[in-house]
C-alpha cells in the first residue's frame, strides 16, 4: 500500500519537553525574530539581471569582498535573487556583466538552454555552447563581455523542482566568488506543491488572524568562503589564485552566518544579505494545520554540507530537481534526519513539528524540573515546558520569546563548518521557531 508522506512524518513525533530542553540550551543572542521569513521570491519568467562587486558582513566582525548576480537597477545583492517561475514558462534572462572579465550563467537541470542573439531587429536563438580562446576553453557557455556586455539566456522551464544557477565562466574563480543563486520552478498543480504529487503539499497562505498569508516554505542554501582568494581578488580582479592553496574559512546559510542567519529577510543592518533562514512553523494538525512545511537545500560549496535539524526527522521528496517516485508514481521518499547535501546537490524536503503527549498544564509532564538554581536559561526559552505558555521568570532576565513558542536549533553537522575562521556556532546554523496553534496571539 502506498504510504503518504503526511503518515511518514507522523512515525517520529517529538514531545515538547525535548523541544524545551533544546530551546532552553540554545543561548544564542537573536537579533529580530518578527517579520518577514521564508523564501523570497523574484518572479519571471522574465528576468534582467547584472553582475555586481560588493561587501558582506561576517559574523566574527569581519566583512569580505563578493562578486554576485543583482536585479538590474538594484543595488549589490549576495546571494543572487531566488528567481521563480512555472513549470512550462519560457523563461528569459538577460545578463549585462560589469565585472572586468566575461561572465555567464549556468542552468544545470534546464534541457535546451538557448542563446538569443540578434542580426539587425531579427532573433537568432541557437543552443549554447562552451566559449574557446586559442583553443582553450575559458567557459562552458555563452558569455556577456568584460565592462557592459550583455548575454540573454532562454528555456522552457520543464521539470518542478530546487535548481541552482551559477558562472560556466572559469567558475572555480566566480562562483566562489558569488555568482550563484537559486532557480525555483512551481509546478502545474499549484504553488503549494514541490513536484506534481500531491505528497509534496505544504502550507501556503493561513489567512487567520495575525498570520494572514503565511507561508511554511523555507531556503537553505549553503557556501564557503576562502578570504585569501577574496582578499586577491579584491586587490586585482584580473589576478591569478592558486586553487592548490584554496581552503575555506567561513561557511554560510543564504549568505549568512549564526546569529544574523534568524534575522528578518531584508534586515536594514545586512542591506547586502537579503535573506534570513529562520523557519517559522506551527503544530501538524489534521483539521487546522494539515499540512508540513518545506525546505529547498542546496550546496554550491566544494565539499559536504550535513545539515542537522534538531528534534525532527525530514521526508526527504526530491533530489536535483526529481520528484522521489517510481516510474510508476510510487511515493519513494524516505526519511532523513542529518540532510547530506553534496556539493551541487538539492534536495527537497517536507518537516513538521507533532504535540505527541499534548502535555499541558492539566496533563503535565511526568518528570520533576530541576528548580531554578539548578537550570541554565536561553534566551529563547519560554519558562514552560508548554507550547503557548510562558512561565514565571527569575528576577532581573529577560526573554526574546514573545508567546510560548519553542525554539529548536538547527545547523551543520561538520562542526568544523559552523564556524567562522575558528569561532564557533557563528556559521550555517538557524533555528525552527513552534507558534502556538492557530489562532495565536504571536508577534509576526
Amino acid at each position: 500500500m502506498k504510504t503518504s508522506i503526511l503518515q511518514k512524518l507522523s512515525r517520529r513525533r517529538v514531545s515538547p519537553l525535548a523541544v524545551a530542553i533544546a530551546s532552553l540550551l540554545a543561548g544564542l543572542p537573536i537579533l529580530s525574530i518578527a517579520g518577514t521569513v521564508g523564501v523570497v521570491c523574484s518572479t519571471g519568467p522574465n528576468f534582467n539581471l547584472e553582475t555586481k562587486a560588493g561587501d558582506i558582513q561576517l559574523p566574527d566582525g569581519n566583512t569580505m569582498y563578493m562578486w554576485g548576480y543583482s536585479l538590474q537597477g538594484q543595488t549589490f545583492q549576495h546571494p543572487g535573487p531566488v528567481l521563480c517561475v512555472n513549470e512550462g514558462d519560457t523563461v528569459n534572462i538577460t545578463l549585462t556583466n560589469s565585472l572586468a572579465e566575461p561572465a555567464s550563467i549556468m542552468f544545470p537541470g534546464q534541457d535546451n538552454v538557448m542563446n538569443v542573439g540578434f542580426s539587425g531587429t531579427t532573433e537568432v536563438i541557437v543552443p549554447v555552447q562552451p566559449q574557446f580562446t586559442s583553443g582553450r576553453a575559458i567557459s562552458l557557455t555563452n558569455t556577456a563581455t568584460a565592462n557592459g556586455g550583455t548575454v540573454q539566456y532562454r528555456f522552457v522551464a520543464g521539470k518542478p523542482g530546487t535548481y541552482l544557477y551559477e558562472s560556466g565562466t572559469n567558475p572555480q574563480k566566480q562562483v566562489r566568488m558569488g555568482l550563484f543563486g537559486t532557480l525555483v520552478v512551481r509546478p502545474s498543480a499549484g504553488s503549494d506543491q514541490l513536484y506534481i504529487s500531491a505528497n509534496s503539499k505544504f502550507t501556503t497562505s493561513i489567512n487567520t488572524s495575525p498570520a494572514s498569508n503565511w507561508n511554511e516554505e523555507f531556503l537553505v542554501l549553503l557556501s564557503e568562503i576562502d578570504p585569501y582568494q577574496h582578499w586577491a581578488i579584491e586587490a586585482n580582479p584580473l589576478a591569478a589564485f592558486n586553487f592548490n592553496n584554496y581552503k575555506p574559512r567561513y561557511w554560510l546559510i543564504n549568505g549568512r552566518g549564526l546569529p544574523d542567519s534568524i534575522a528578518d529577510n531584508n534586515a536594514t543592518f545586512l542591506p547586502a544579505q537579503p535573506y534570513g533562514s529562520l523557519a517559522r512553523i506551527h503544530p501538524l494538525d489534521a483539521t487546522k494545520h494539515p499540512y508540513p512545511g518545506a525546505i529547498r537545500y542546496l550546496n554550491v560549496g566544494s565539499e559536504d554540507y550535513p545539515f542537522h535539524p534538531h528534534g525532527n526527522n525530514g521526508a526527504v521528496v526530491g533530489r536535483d530537481g526529481r520528484p522521489l517516485e517510481t516510474a510508476s508514481g510510487r511515493d519513494s521518499s524516505f526519511e532523513k534526519f542529518v540532510v547530506p547535501v553534496g556539493p551541487g546537490q538539492t534536495w527537497d524536503v517536507l518537516f513538521s513539528w507533532h504535540d505527541a503527549e499534548n502535555y499541558s498544564p492539566a496533563n503535565p509532564v511526568d518528570i520533576n524540573i530541576p528548580q531554578i538554581a539548578n537550570q541554565f536559561f536561553g534566551m529563547f526559552y519560554n519558562f514552560s515546558p508548554y507550547l503557548g505558555l510562558q512561565g514565571q521568570q527569575p528576577p532581573n532576565w529577560s526573554t526574546l520569546n514573545t508567546c510560548g513558542e519553542y525554539y529548536i536549533i538547527s545547523h551543520n553537522h561538520a562542526l568544523y563548518q559552523l564556524t567562522s575562521w575558528g569561532v564557533n556556532m557563528t556559521g550555517p546554523g538557524t533555528y525552527t521557531r513552534v507558534d502556538p496553534p492557530l489562532p495565536n496571539n504571536c508577534v509576526l
